[in-house]
């Protein structure tokens, strides 16, 4: 989705090229001014397209994320990657209906669009790092420590490893590399012990295993903080940005100018 958005920038870039890159006191007698200028016919069109894909994104996910209103008819990943998308194919568009004219409030309500849209690409990458169900649904760190076995119990138990050998599985499993054992270690631990390869495969994917699930609990922890904190960013941006873009709409009523698209 991401290369449709930028072919419609790149599309209308082209077509209006000529226009946008006159000096804005020259626009007046371009013609192509009546078509591409804000209030033109072209112009409002893609200022009102922009403004109800933009809304129409942010309430759809946000009515789904909160009370489910689509039911399991699509999963919340999805809708997320479609509310990215209208939010980043609306301001696009609302960019054009500019013609690159920023003055005054519209100004505000553009510099806070950009803030919203950057730190919607923030908040996506960091979203992705948060492990999950298949539905989309945020794993909590109950759910992904219950995944983990008692490493050392299982060796104790069933390769019959004594308490002080264990120390370099404990080492390779918390998953700090700078530290750790190596797994070159832990393999040729393994052979001084006389363990079998087949048993060796075992044990080595086993705490590997380990070892992704300790970096996914220490992963969940940071990113659900960074998550807090981005919406701290994100939230306000684009309420402002929507605020600004009603007040833009009834100053334009006010005015006189109407809906000609």
């Amino acid at each position: 989705m991401a290369s449709i958005v930028i072919a419609v920038a790149i599309y209308l870039g082209i077509t209006g090229f000529d226009y946008y890159t006159t000096p804005l006191s020259e626009r007046f007698y371009h013609p192509q001014h009546e078509w591409l200028k804000p209030s033109g016919k072209f112009g409002q069109g893609l200022g009102v397209v922009g403004t109800f894909i933009i809304f129409f994104g942010v309430f759809i996910y946000i009515l789904h994320k909160r009370y489910n209103i689509l039911g399991k008819r699509i999963r919340l990943k999805y809708l997320l990657e479609f509310h990215i998308f209208l939010c980043s194919l609306g301001p696009v568009l609302i960019v054009y209906h500019t013609a690159f004219k920023f003055g005054g409030i519209v100004a505000i309500a553009f510099w806070s669009m950009i803030a919203v849209v950057l730190s919607g690409v923030l908040g996506r990458y960091i979203y992705l790092q948060i492990p999950r169900t298949i539905e989309g649904r945020a794993l909590s760190m109950q759910e992904v420590k219950n995944s983990q076995i008692d490493i050392q119990e299982e060796l104790r138990t069933n390769y019959g490893l004594k308490d002080v050998d264990l120390n370099i599985f404990a080492e390779f499993t918390d998953g700090d590399s700078s530290t750790g054992s190596s797994l070159r270690r832990v393999r040729k631990f393994l052979k001084q012990h006389s363990i079998q390869s087949k048993e060796q495969r075992t044990i080595v994917r086993m705490v590997k295993k380990e070892r992704t699930l300790l970096r996914r609990i220490r992963r969940l922890e940071r990113m659900k903080r960074l998550f807090r904190y981005w919406h701290v960013a994100h939230m306000p941006f684009a309420i402002i940005m929507l605020v600004i873009v009603v007040i833009h709409v009834i100053i334009a009523f006010t005015f006189g100018y109407r809906w000609i698209f």
